[in-house]
């Protein structure tokens, strides 16, 4: 897609699972089971889709990347995590994160053959949220197991540029910080040309998540991030925004609108 200068399109880097309540906390398994089915262990399919923006000088940015490849059995046996080596995206120039979340930055780094771990993206330029690092440095109780020192250590060896709120990281490139699923999240607007495209990370994670008080078991703050949602949805359907769900296997990007009793609906797009 061609948003002015920019071209967008959209990278998975692979499926994984996570438990379905897990994911969509409060909500009883009666519904949420009717759209996404679990399977034996109540685990749902994820995707890892990133977002890549392009411009005519050939700069690529690639926004959050996957899961990675560094996992011990246990563990990619319990996020049906497939056992395949880590791809980079080619061309790659700069690599935004959204926040530190191993599915969201295992593929920040491989291992080598010698064991020692290196940046998969080494001459990209990286931008983190400020917040957001501080958080994963020092994760409290309930977050540990989703900040692993191996996504964030090696960011010592990159170009690191730290962000904050409304920050314009290229022109008409725009991250938003909201706090709701963990301190320091930012969420990404692609402006140019009057169209608009969203990526709002776990902020609203597939699209059965756009409801205003679905939320997940992991967010840290469900209360902030309700309110959040809302803010984001508002802009969304105002700006007539094409939002990309970075977890939903089968819808990867919608426009939304609210109905008459003012729940927000989505209108899926088929390609991008």
């Amino acid at each position: 897609m061609q948003i002015g200068r920019y071209r967008v399109s959209l990278h998975n880097h692979g499926p994984f699972r996570l438990d379905g309540g897990a994911m969509f906390g409060s909500v009883p398994k009666p519904l949420w089971a009717t759209w996404t089915e679990p399977d034996e262990r109540n685990r749902i399919r994820m995707a890892t889709r990133s977002l890549i923006v392009e411009d005519e000088s050939g700069r690529r940015l690639l926004v959050d990347v996957g899961c990675g490849d560094k996992w011990p059995e246990k563990q990619r046996d319990i996020f049906a995590i497939p056992a395949d080596p880590y791809v980079p995206v080619p061309g790659v120039t700069d690599v935004l994160l959204t926040h530190l979340h191993f599915d969201h930055a295992g593929g920040v780094s491989s291992r080598d053959s010698t064991g020692r771990l290196v940046p998969n993206y080494p001459d990209a330029r990286h931008y983190v949220s400020r917040a957001n690092l501080e958080n994963a440095k020092n994760p409290n109780i309930r977050e540990r197991a989703s900040y692993l020192a191996e996504n964030v250590d090696v960011l010592t060896e990159v170009d690191l540029c730290l962000t904050d709120d409304a920050n314009e990281v290229w022109p008409g490139v725009f991250v938003h910080q909201a706090s709701g699923h963990t301190l320091g999240l930012q969420w990404v607007e692609v402006t140019d040309a009057g169209l608009t495209i969203a990526f709002p990370s776990d902020l609203c994670p597939t699209s059965h998540h756009l409801p205003q008080h679905f939320t997940m078991g992991y967010d840290m703050c469900a209360e902030r991030g309700v309110n959040e949602k809302r803010e984001f949805l508002e802009r969304a359907v105002a700006g007539r925004w094409l939002v990309v769900f970075q977890h939903d296997p089968d819808v990867a990007a919608a426009t939304v609108s609210f109905d008459d009793k003012g729940r927000p609906v989505k209108h899926p797009v088929a390609d991008i």
